[in-house]
């Protein structure tokens, strides 16, 4: 059966011409027509991606920079957090040293003012202690001597005799 079809057909060389130049004629036509567009087509789509792994590669390259950026601002906020910190604690301390400097210097203004009204009030102690032994002394001399002394007289008496105690006490 097959053979018979084989057989049975005869070629035609006006046919097979006749479709090889209607082929040539059509691969013309998609050639102008369709060829074109298509082959534009193709390179405008590779240039599309082309320019797409451009644009990715340089917005890769720029999230890393910036990434760098960062770490660098990162890395000076760190050192200017440190230098704050030290320049703080190095002003905390001179301070505590002027406190403590100043606490010093006053208290031994406060120490020098006392023994200097102890010296002064220990002044006036022995002046008043001289005052009230010479009265004492020209009271007990008048009732012991019963004769009336000069007062004048028995003060320079008795402040010659309470210096030379002073003078006996120091040694």
């Amino acid at each position: 059966m097959f053979t018979h079809l084989i057989v049975g057909a005869e070629f035609n060389i006006g046919d097979a011409l006749f479709y090889a130049v209607l082929f040539l004629v059509l691969m013309f036509i998609i050639k102008l027509v369709a060829w074109k567009p298509i082959t534009k087509m193709m390179q405008d789509r590779a240039d599309k991606i082309s320019d797409d792994i451009d644009n990715a590669e340089k917005s890769r390259s720029h999230a890393s920079d910036l990434e760098k950026q960062r770490q660098d601002e990162l890395a000076h906020s760190q050192e200017e957090a440190s230098d704050i910190i030290s320049k703080a604690q190095q002003s905390g301390d001179k301070r505590r040293d002027s406190i403590i400097e100043e606490a010093r210097s006053n208290a031994q203004l406060l120490k020098e003012n006392a023994q200097k009204d102890i010296e002064q009030q220990k002044k006036e102690a022995l002046a008043d202690s001289k005052n009230d032994v010479a009265d004492l002394s020209i009271e007990i001399a008048s009732k012991i001597i019963k004769k009336s002394l000069d007062a004048n007289d028995q003060k320079a008496l008795i402040n010659s005799y309470i210096e030379g105690l002073g003078n006996n006490e120091s040694k």
